[in-house]
């Protein structure tokens, strides 16, 4: 009987193999291998780097490379001899069932953190240049902020989008900031300003700004972030600061909650993937 079930366990994979070989898509297949080498390349590759990892003939690989640039797919370095993997992969899976997943899982710690924290708070994705809100939770007081679901909010000026930049590579804020367009009542970009935010986000691991859309209002925001140490999406308390007599948690109690629920939403999207 054993010498039956690895029989055909061959046969089996003798005819898998047999039907991928049918089937092949030559160029696919190079625009594929492309795609996978330069996923597992925090800095990117040269042209002449990746043709050496994939060993194959180097005009194939410059026509394929220039397609998937066109595509924007990958990007290419100001300097023109680097290659880098876009967000178009990441941006294309937000619109997948695995998004759901996200949202699924990222609701009940949310609730506790309201419940907690007597603050509402919202979960935003970058989407084709800004940012998507996919998650909002009201506080359970009668006092609130609330964004509204499904709102695009600008990358540049609000905090889920600068926490949302500052991490990234500098080769996808590039490509994030290229596809931004501003939306209604979002600040002028200044880029050196951007840049100085953005480095001094990652070394404190989040921001605590005065909000730049509405007064009175506290933004934190802590990045969702998945194995490579990106941000796949930013989660954002907008405080409000009770004066009466109602003893609220502090900022500091707040923004410590939202850590410890940013953090469990990290390690929980790494496990799944």
């Amino acid at each position: 009987m054993d010498m039956m079930r690895d029989s055909r366990s061959a046969h089996d994979a003798l005819e898998d193999d047999g039907e991928i070989e049918r089937y092949r898509a030559p160029a696919l297949d190079k625009g594929l291998d492309i795609l996978e080498l330069l996923a597992e390349q925090k800095e990117g590759l040269t042209r002449t780097e990746i043709t050496k990892e994939l060993g194959r003939n180097a005009s194939e690989i410059y026509r394929m490379l220039e397609r998937l640039v066109a595509r924007r797919y990958v990007t290419r370095s100001p300097g023109g001899d680097r290659y880098t993997l876009s967000l178009k992969l990441f941006a294309l899976a937000h619109r997948h069932p695995p998004m759901n997943r996200l949202i699924t899982e990222a609701l009940p710690p949310m609730q506790r953190f309201a419940d907690v924290a007597e603050q509402s708070c919202h979960l935003s994705v970058y989407d084709r240049g800004n940012l998507l809100v996919i998650a909002q939770i009201d506080g359970p007081g009668p006092w609130g902020v609330s964004v509204r679901l499904g709102s695009r909010v600008g990358l540049v000026d609000t905090a889920s989008g600068r926490v949302m930049l500052a991490f990234q590579t500098s080769e996808q804020r590039a490509h994030m900031l290229l596809e931004h367009r501003r939306v209604k009542g979002e600040a002028a970009l200044d880029e050196q300003e951007l840049a100085r935010a953005c480095q001094s986000i990652r070394a404190a691991g989040f921001l605590r700004q005065e909000s730049r859309q509405a007064f009175g209002v506290t933004d934190v925001t802590f990045p969702i972030l998945g194995p490579a140490g990106h941000a796949i999406a930013a989660l954002t308390c907008p405080y409000i600061r009770r004066i009466d007599t109602h003893i609220a948690p502090t900022i500091e109690t707040v923004a410590e909650r939202l850590h410890d629920t940013a953090t469990t939403l990290s390690m929980r999207h790494a496990a799944a993937n």
